[in-house]
């Protein structure tokens, strides 16, 4: 009987490109492919890219010539380019990259099974002639976790309308789609009989949850009050929600939820009135600033992003923004540097920005919050806090790591358990009550009083 043929992935972006490469995973081991992190070992490889800015295409470029050259030092036979760069750039990588066998877009994953054999096969990809599948997955699709085992992101719609003038990801993601209700009930039933214990809602916009869909009725409030009912998984978390969509009844829902956690990411990108309307945001500054107090009265932590040298932006603009994160509404804040689309309505603005002024004021920004996300660290020193428990520390082996509710997968600081070594220590997947110790300029420390 023959070996199966090996495939290794190499997953680049967002956490929505993650899912994408764990249903991809999935098909092809469903399929019979026995799946390598070694890619030396692999018989195919695959890399799903991002196209999202220019620094995440030049590191998926580097990527696919990184894996071409197992075609001739390994054993690959088959190398091929999905996801966002091969949505949009297909035709130009195809021309400028030899090495790459065969390019799928976005929404041609259930694809990869069959063109994969026939490239380990002969080589010939004429033939790999497959559903696309189209763009939203049904619930029964096998997905292979990319995550630790107890957590999972869920993809809830795809693509976006909103038109940010920035943005370049309806030009590879199409307009926004909403997966239904029951599909993704379905989902979460299953993954939770596979002992996941968090589960992070995605989208690009996930608070456009439903727009597409208006004789469904279903809307974001009516996903969370399904999920929060079904209570099939401990922690539900919620991400990539914008201000203009965010409705009265999801921060309730978010404030007082027992599986859904108080936690939100809302990303405002600036807070000035003329840059925002620049931006194409739909929020005002007097109605982000509404949205943003009654989440804090809510008692909902937040998480931001913001983008400085936006064409235009003034060092008055700037201050702006400045003066905004200051104010102290954030628990955890990103920041990018503008980057020029190709496609996209911000390039034809007036008023660039130098690099260097907008890294130093993308740098000013995270001065600022490190301060405000230091000092509310403090505040948590003696209290007990539920702690899902992710494994052994990336700082020390002899340390457990493990994130509250108001800590998001990969994004937020962790909390180191100093105890673990004293009996026997909880296994991952496990949520903890755990007493705070200790503060540092991103992280926790704590020990584990009841839970074990």
């Amino acid at each position: 009987m023959a070996s199966p043929l090996k495939l290794g992935l190499v997953s680049l972006g967002c956490p929505k490109n993650l899912a994408d490469s764990e249903v991809a995973l999935g098909l092809a081991k469903a399929a019979g492919f026995e799946l390598t992190a070694s890619p030396e070992e692999a018989d195919c490889l695959v890399v799903n890219t991002c196209g999202f800015l220019e620094s995440a295409r030049a590191e998926s470029i580097d990527t696919i010539l990184e894996m071409a050259r197992y075609k001739e030092q390994g054993r690959c036979r088959g190398l091929v380019v999905t996801g966002c760069l091969g949505e949009r750039y297909a035709q130009e990588l195809a021309e400028s990259l030899p090495e790459v066998d065969a390019i799928l877009g976005t929404t041609e994953y259930q694809r990869l099974p069959v063109l994969l054999k026939r490239l380990a096969g002969d080589g010939s990809v004429e033939a790999a002639e497959t559903p696309g599948g189209g763009r939203l997955y049904p619930a029964e699709l096998p997905r292979e976790p990319l995550t630790a085992a107890h957590v999972r992101y869920l993809k809830i719609g795809e693509g976006c309308a909103n038109g940010c003038t920035f943005c370049s990801i309806p030009l590879m993601r199409g307009r926004f789609a909403s997966r239904p209700v029951d599909n993704l009930l379905r989902e979460v039933e299953g993954l939770a009989a596979q002992g996941v214990q968090e589960i992070t809602l995605i989208a690009q916009d996930t608070t456009a949850y439903g727009c597409d869909r208006p004789e469904a009725g279903e809307e974001l409030a009516t996903l969370l009050r399904a999920l929060e009912s079904q209570g099939a998984v401990p922690w539900i978390r919620l991400l990539y929600a914008y201000p203009g969509r965010l409705t009265d009844e999801v921060v309730e829902l978010l404030a007082t939820g027992r599986h859904l956690l108080p936690y939100l990411d809302l990303p405002l990108q600036h807070i000035d009135e003329r840059i925002l309307r620049r931006m194409g945001r739909r929020a005002s500054e007097e109605e982000t600033r509404a949205v943003v107090a009654r989440l804090r009265e809510a008692g909902v932590t937040l998480r931001t992003t913001f983008i400085t040298g936006f064409p235009g932006e003034t060092e008055a603009e700037f201050a702006r923004l400045a003066a905004f994160v200051a104010e102290g509404h954030f628990d955890w804040l990103g920041c990018f540097t503008y980057s020029p689309e190709e496609g996209t309505a911000a390039l034809a603005l007036d008023g660039a920005v130098e690099p260097a002024v907008a890294a130093a004021r993308a740098e000013r920004l995270m001065e600022i919050q490190g301060d405000i996300s230091r000092a509310r660290l403090a505040t948590r020193v003696g209290t007990v806090e539920a702690v899902l428990v992710e494994g052994e520390s990336a700082e020390s082996d002899l340390l457990l790591a493990g994130r509250t509710r108001w800590m998001a997968p990969e994004i937020d600081g962790v909390v180191y358990l100093t105890d673990a070594e004293e009996g026997e220590p909880p296994a991952a997947g496990e949520i903890v009550q755990v007493e705070i110790t200790r503060s540092h300029d991103h992280d926790l420390e704590g020990r584990v009083v009841e839970g074990r």
